[in-house]
């Protein structure tokens, strides 16, 4: 399960090392800078930015930087990274997503239903979205993200068609697309990999 960063979450998983980690929060930043008086000297000054909050990792002791509540460094630290196994078509889509979601998360939305319409074309071979999703479900794909599918409106008669953007999509519409496209492929392609190459290196 992926646990993104999240405003003064106490775990989530770490945009610069990528490990699951314990955050610590501080609500101050204090900035240091020079100045310089009219007969040219410079002096030394402290100012402290507001709204603004630090979380630092256990792990790495890197920091990440909060505006308002919303990270703003690294700025796509917080977005769940493509499953490696993804076909080549679907992953740029899938990054171009990464990308732009913490600054447009509508585009983030309208490219991940684009990638999940590809992903699914690719694995089921029909016409339709929808069509696609009820082949994969016969082979065992949970009923929970068919769900889910419906909750983002991939599916149904209220779907967002793929590359369409639609101006009511939130950030958190984005992060769970991003999970679908990658437990999708995982259930498809990786673990049926991961499987082959245990066969294959079997003693004979």
């Amino acid at each position: 399960m992926h646990h993104p960063p999240t405003f003064e979450l106490k775990a989530f998983v770490c945009p610069h090392c990528g490990v699951l980690a314990g955050q610590t929060w501080s609500n101050t930043i204090q900035c240091q800078y020079q100045y310089m008086q009219p007969n040219g000297s410079s002096h030394p000054a402290m100012y402290e930015l507001e709204n603004t909050a630090t979380a630092k990792c256990s792990n790495c002791h890197a920091f990440s930087i909060w505006l308002f509540g919303r990270m703003i460094f690294p700025y796509k630290g917080n977005v769940e990274m493509a499953n490696p196994d993804l076909p080549m078509d679907v992953m740029r889509d899938y990054n171009e997503a990464v990308d732009v979601a913490n600054i447009s998360a509508k585009s983030a939305a309208a490219l991940l239903r684009l990638a999940l319409s590809k992903l699914c074309a690719h694995l089921a071979h029909h016409k339709t979205l929808d069509e696609n999703i009820e082949h994969l479900m016969k082979r065992g794909l949970p009923k929970e993200l068919e769900h889910g599918l419906y909750k983002v409106r991939c599916l149904g008669s209220h779907a967002v068609a793929p590359g369409v953007i639609d101006a009511h999509d939130k950030l958190e519409v984005a992060f769970a697309l991003f999970s679908f496209i990658n437990t999708i492929c995982d259930y498809f392609i990786t673990q049926p990999k991961k499987i082959h190459e245990s066969i294959h290196n079997l003693p004979k």
